[in-house]
């Protein structure tokens, strides 16, 4: 990453981010999976891993686009098979969540990745489920759950997979409020998931889509209009259409934007070149997440460090940037203030 034309971030003002109060909107869970618990995983569920050391698979995460990810991805998952490995899996997401003092995190999860292989979708809920309310019991952790489909597959498939988490939803109403949509974007538009998407608008789902990092405005236009949904995941594209632009300002639509994902898999080229900042001053509802922070090499504040250093961000912006986090989540009106007051009283003492 070149950014020398920035300065570095002064020691008060790392400091000043890191103990930011945050809210995380985009997080594939399964894109948590560090090498180290990956090959633990694979240890306890004897499973032949191609590589012959942690170093080895770490070495691996040199991605060229996004599909070049998705598939050392879904190897990856291939090590998920009990509900403990779901659990250890989210319990060590929200281990580093906490440490850069993120306070909220709607987690994406893709069942068709386990189902495929032959793992229960109960299974799935359970393990992440426990994880999830462990945390919020101990420590106080809001936690989410978004079921994403995966837009490679067919809308068929999509519907299954909702018919067979149904029967899921009261024992898991707690967490499961959201459905996703994620996975390959390139000529699987969103208007290929419509009708899956109006039933769960109608069974009351938030809903929202990644659109707009490797896909075209379009894609993003018809995320919002034929899938109608609240968030869009990503969106960094818009920015090549100036009308689309205009829309998101004045709708105040949330993108869940994911700075080093998109250095990573080549989005972007360099993160000075980053639109973020744009966005931002464009009035758009933008927000920092991280993605598939074990093959994107960053969690929460290694993200806001990166565009705050690069992209040369005010104090000011970035409190913006997890105030419109906190907005943008899908928490109760009244836990919405708690944080937005907590995020003021941070500001203002520091």
């Amino acid at each position: 990453m070149n950014t020398s034309a920035t300065p570095p971030l002064s020691a008060e003002m790392r400091a000043f981010v890191e103990a930011l109060p945050k809210t995380e909107l985009h997080l594939h869970i399964e894109g948590t999976l560090e090498p180290e618990l990956l090959f633990a995983l694979a240890q306890r569920n004897k499973i032949a891993l191609p590589y012959a050391s942690v170093e080895a698979l770490r070495a691996a995460y040199a991605f060229t686009d996004l599909q070049s990810f998705l598939d050392l991805y879904y190897a990856g998952a291939n090590v998920l098979r009990t509900e403990q490995d779901f659990h250890d899996m989210t319990a060590a997401y929200i281990e580093r969540a906490r440490a850069d003092n993120v306070r909220h995190a709607e987690i994406f999860f893709d069942p068709q990745t386990h189902t495929e292989r032959g793992i229960g979708i109960d299974v799935v809920f359970a393990g992440i489920a426990r994880a999830l309310r462990a945390a919020r019991d101990e420590h106080g952790f809001s936690g989410a759950m978004i079921m994403s489909f995966l837009r490679h597959l067919s809308e068929e498939d999509a519907f299954a997979t909702l018919e067979a988490a149904l029967p899921l939803r009261e024992q898991y109403k707690d967490l499961w409020n959201g459905i996703g949509l994620d996975s390959s974007e390139r000529g699987n538009p969103p208007e290929k998931f419509a009708r899956v998407f109006a039933r769960c608008r109608e069974l009351g789902f938030h809903l929202v889509a990644h659109a707009g990092e490797e896909g075209p405005p379009a894609y993003v236009t018809g995320a919002l209009d034929v899938l109608k949904v609240e968030r869009i995941d990503h969106g960094v594209r818009s920015e090549e259409d100036p009308a689309l632009m205009q829309r998101l300002a004045r709708e105040k639509m949330p993108l869940t934007v994911c700075p080093l994902s998109n250095l990573k898999l080549c989005v972007v080229d360099d993160m000075a070149k980053h639109n973020l900042a744009r966005l931002l001053r464009a009035g758009l509802a933008v927000t920092v997440n991280s993605d598939d922070p074990a093959y994107f090499g960053g969690y929460m504040n290694d993200n806001y460090l990166a565009v705050a250093s690069a992209l040369a961000l005010t104090r000011e912006e970035i409190v913006q940037l997890a105030r419109n986090g906190i907005d943008a989540s899908f928490l109760p009106v009244a836990e919405k203030g708690r944080l937005t007051a907590e995020l003021d009283r941070y500001a203002a003492a520091h």
